[in-house]
């Protein structure tokens, strides 16, 4: 593989890592811990995320329970949940703070799954600007013969056409996952 070909993987794969980021965040159904990732709790004037302070477990598919290490941050913590766009309201019981995941109605599952057709296409055309750039890289590069360039170039489209499809793999896992009752 060559510098060019390689820096175009690694840029791709960058591409497809925020997409799984993204699609983390989405909120479904079910309880998934990685949407509390963003939210941030003011610790001692620190901003702090809440997976730094507390201990984030499922105890069922639709509930998540915040346990802190340092009691007195739970209502901190709890405060910080509220004013986050999560939408969930958090139940506090002195001891852990409890996040139930209400199931969505149809209507909000087509619009998350909307939601994340289009986190998919942004990742397509990141991936797409990657090939244009690698093969502009190509051909500015005087030291390659010119059926080197094709082959160079023929290797970055094999590549994106690979991370399209994971793309494409990955938007109808998370479809299935939204639109599931």
């Amino acid at each position: 593989m060559s510098v060019h070909t390689e820096k175009a993987q690694k840029s791709m794969e960058k591409c497809v890592d925020a997409l799984k980021n993204n699609f983390a965040r989405v909120r479904t159904g079910r309880a998934n811990p990685h949407i509390l990732d963003a939210i941030k709790v003011d610790y001692y004037g620190q901003p702090t995320p809440v997976t730094q302070l507390a201990g984030v477990k499922v105890p069922e598919a639709s509930m998540l329970v915040v346990e802190p290490w340092d009691k007195t941050s739970l209502k901190a913590i709890e405060k910080a949940i509220e004013s986050s766009d999560l939408g969930i309201t958090p139940s506090n019981d002195g001891v852990c703070i409890r996040l139930p995941f209400p199931k969505p109605t149809e209507e909000r599952r087509r619009e998350l799954a909307k939601e994340c057709s289009q986190m998919a296409e942004e990742a397509r055309v990141a991936i797409r600007n990657v090939r244009r750039d690698a093969n502009g890289r190509i051909e500015r590069d005087e030291e390659l013969p010119e059926d080197e360039q094709a082959r160079e170039k023929k290797a970055i489209q094999k590549l994106t056409d690979s991370f399209v499809a994971k793309v494409d793999e990955l938007l109808k896992t998370k479809t299935a996952e939204v639109m599931e009752i």
